[in-house]
């Protein structure tokens, strides 16, 4: 087990980072960032320090140098062994020397090593990398600044240790900074942290800055969502070669970063599926009942698990499968397989869910990923598996490659809890499994995410994607990014490819994206000019290097233990050429100005990362109780019941609601008035459905993303009943109810 939040004291030893300065630069969803991270050594000895801190997990790291005193020294990117030796040997011969590397666990998991620093020397290290930002479900572009590294579970064994402190004893500052530019207006830009107001450059709102205000605590990630005017319209940007570089190599070629946003037929959208076979992987790992950020009635991670999987159930089509799984140190699953969906296997479902607790010890994902995909998919009910989790996990890669060997038999939607979620795991879980990931931090509610994700889940799949491209003739395409697996109305596309030849000023290339949907062909189509773009440096070559780099390493461990063809070789070749880091090369920096040989015993400092010393203690105790007498630790004080939840607790699997006391005081009435209202020949159960849409859209739209689904299922249940007097019906209940919808909005 890892050593965990605040466990380790700072004995009181001065810490060398003082400060971090980061600059955010976004042009449309491309984001560039620069960190600084300040060092000062105010002990008598001379020191190495060892910092490890996480990016995300997409991110290129793309530039790494030292500032000390007025000396500037610029890293290269090497061999990872090459890189460690050369580290080394700076400093038993009393050299400086600066080592960047990533983890071999995680990719989003980065350690620095500040080596030889004298005695009352400071150091200044900069640190740049470039990254896509994502697509959140209400269209906003979401960057996060990993603030916390959360320790992750390993299996025994396992690499890098990560020491955390309270975040109130993080002994250093940090001072962060925005400049978003797009070609289209911006409208806002929100934040899980206190900003300054957004201050607009121009008259046509198409540049911005925006600051964190003064007085951040290292609590949390720093999340900023970015909205522009007409966003998602489809862009194709082109990106010149580099002069110095080689032509005909992958940064002396233009190349170009293709954004696509498909747009399905209303009518296949409208078709929502009434099949598939859902699997359902909850985290119960102690970390689990760690407050939700926003939680006004101190709502935890789990108990907001809970009620989205009472949302999820309710929601599922009659017809479909299911089947429930936790996991923590080991797992736990509701059925021995999947199970018809009905009435009788919903309520056994939810019974078994209302006593969930974050009581199962470590985040040991991989056995139960390895059990669902064990078991045989059932025919014409394909394969949706959500992931839950706050992502604590050190054997990210080994996941990631599961999921991608499985792939071809199921989607899956990841969903990352919490500050410290790992960017890597989530993503790439989905990125692999061919669905949507999904991040629910600071004020968020994870009930909305989670419902995106499950009509994303009944879309139909899109199958038979194929990229064509139409360009000059004298030049020809290599396309970078691995080939696109799933598509979602709405959701971007990206593609990247280098471009081999000279064409004219005014040449234009086209690219078309085909596929099927639902039994129909489909096709969109980008013509866009191959005349490179102004100032956007070597962003795009670098995210495409980035693209082909997670490609190849990942087709190297897929055939690990074989004859590789020298991908490895390959990757470090790439790495080196386009100043891109990767799993197999690291950035080594060594001052070989100092002349004088430091002199002096080196003493070593893991530099804390900010973490919650609270959860720890009462994590540990919980998870102990459990495992040595084999009961569950007794469960906090239940908050009220939230009514809208109250009111979908009580609907049947097909959709109905039963006439009952229960529901009238969910309505908030009593069970006389609700009798009484009844038009005196309506069906009992046609009413109370009827009731409980009213109340829905009368009184809680503001949350309709979260029963939007259900409902339907509501709606289609009465049409089936073919009832008589749901006009009547919906006059008596809005007189009841005090609401006045139209029997229209409740689709009859």
């Amino acid at each position: 087990m890892m050593n965990r939040c605040g466990l380790l004291t700072l004995q009181k030893e001065p810490v060398p980072l003082k400060s971090i300065e980061v600059e955010l630069e976004v042009r449309d969803h491309v984001a560039t960032v620069v960190s600084t991270l300040n060092y000062e050594n105010k002990e008598d000895k001379p020191l190495e320090a060892v910092f490890v801190f996480p990016l995300p997990g997409d991110a290129a790291v793309c530039h790494f140098s030292a500032k000390i005193g007025q000396t500037q020294i610029v890293a290269e990117v090497k061999e990872k062994q090459k890189a460690r030796e050369e580290y080394d040997d700076a400093l038993s011969s009393g050299q400086q020397a600066f080592l960047l590397e990533e983890s071999d666990q995680s990719p989003d998991i980065f350690s620095l090593s500040v080596g030889s620093l004298p005695p009352g020397e400071s150091a200044s290290i900069r640190l740049e990398y470039v990254t896509e930002l994502a697509v959140q479900a209400d269209g906003g572009l979401r960057f996060c600044l990993p603030g916390v590294l959360n320790p992750r579970y390993q299996p025994p064994g396992a690499g890098v240790q990560v020491t955390s402190v309270p975040a109130s004893l993080v002994p250093y500052s940090l001072s962060f900074s925005a400049r978003v530019s797009s070609p289209r207006p911006i409208s806002k830009v929100e934040s899980n942290c206190s900003l300054d107001p957004l201050q607009y450059l121009n008259t046509d709102q198409t540049q911005a800055t925006v600051k964190l205000a003064a007085g951040h605590k290292f609590d949390r990630d720093v999340e900023l969502l970015i909205y522009y005017k007409d966003a998602h319209q489809p862009t194709a940007v082109v990106e010149a070669g580099q002069a110095s570089a080689e032509p005909g190599s992958l940064m002396g070629d233009a190349v170009v970063m293709v954004s696509l946003y498909p747009e399905f037929p209303q009518s296949v959208m409208s078709s929502m599926a009434s099949c598939g076979e859902f699997v359902f992987l909850m985290d119960r790992s102690g970390s689990m009942g760690c407050p939700m950020t926003n939680s006004k009635q101190q709502e935890t991670r789990i108990s907001s698990a809970r009620d989205t999987l009472l949302l999820l159930l309710k929601s599922l089509p009659m017809g479909c499968y299911f089947n429930i799984y936790s996991f923590g140190s080991g797992y736990e699953h509701i059925f021995p397989k999947s199970v018809e969906y009905s009435q009788q296997t919903m309520e056994e479902a939810l019974k078994t869910v209302e006593q969930m607790q974050a009581n199962l010890g470590g985040t040991e994902i991989l056995q139960p990923l390895k059990h669902i995909y064990s078991q045989p998919c059932i025919p014409s009910q394909p394969r949706q598996l959500f992931v839950f989790t706050d992502g604590e996990v050190g054997n990210t890669k080994e996941v990631i490659d599961l999921v991608k060997t499985n792939s071809g038999s199921h989607r899956c939607f990841s969903f990352g809890i919490g500050e410290g979620a790992s960017s890597a795991l989530i993503s790439g879980m989905a990125k692999e499994g061919g669905g949507h990931a999904q991040f629910i931090t600071g004020t968020d509610r994870m009930q909305p995410k989670v419902m995106q994700s499950l009509r994303f889940a009944l879309q139909p799949a899109v199958v038979d994607i194929s990229v064509t491209w139409d360009l000059p003739k004298e030049v020809s395409v290599t396309v970078l990014s691995p080939p696109i697996t799933a598509l979602f109305q709405g959701q971007r596309s990206l593609i990247y490819a280098q471009l081999t030849g000279q064409s004219s000023e005014a040449a234009e290339g086209c690219v078309t994206v085909k596929y099927s949907l639902a039994g129909h062909p489909s096709e969109n189509q980008l013509h866009f000019s191959l005349r490179p773009a102004e100032d956007t440096g070597l962003t795009v070559h670098r995210l495409g290097a980035r693209a082909l780099i997670r490609s190849l390493e990942m087709q190297e461990r897929e055939n690990r233990g074989q004859q590789d063809g020298g991908v490895k070789e390959k990757v470090v070749k790439l790495s080196v050429q386009s100043g891109v880091s990767s799993s197999f090369t690291a950035f080594i920096a060594v001052n070989k100005d100092n002349s004088e040989m430091i002199q002096g015993p080196l003493v070593r400092r893991n530099i804390p990362t900010p973490g919650d010393s609270v959860f720890s203690f009462s994590t540990i105790i919980t998870s102990s109780l459990y495992f040595i007498f084999g009961f569950p630790a007794a469960a906090p004080e239940q908050p009220p019941r939230d009514p809208l939840l109250h009111l979908v607790s009580l609907q049947g699997a097909s959709g109905c609601w039963l006439l009952d006391p229960a529901l009238a005081t969910a309505l908030g009435k009593t069970n006389e008035e609700v009798e009484k209202s009844k038009p005196e020949k309506a069906n009992s159960e046609v009413w109370a459905t009827i009731l409980a849409l009213l109340w829905l859209h009368g009184f809680k739209m503001d949350a309709k993303d979260e029963w939007e689904l259900l409902a339907m299922k509501a709606a289609s249940w009465l049409r089936a009943q073919n009832a008589p007097y749901v006009t009547e019906c919906v006059d008596a209940g809005n007189v009841l109810l005090g609401c006045s919808v139209k029997k229209e909005a409740l689709g009859l």
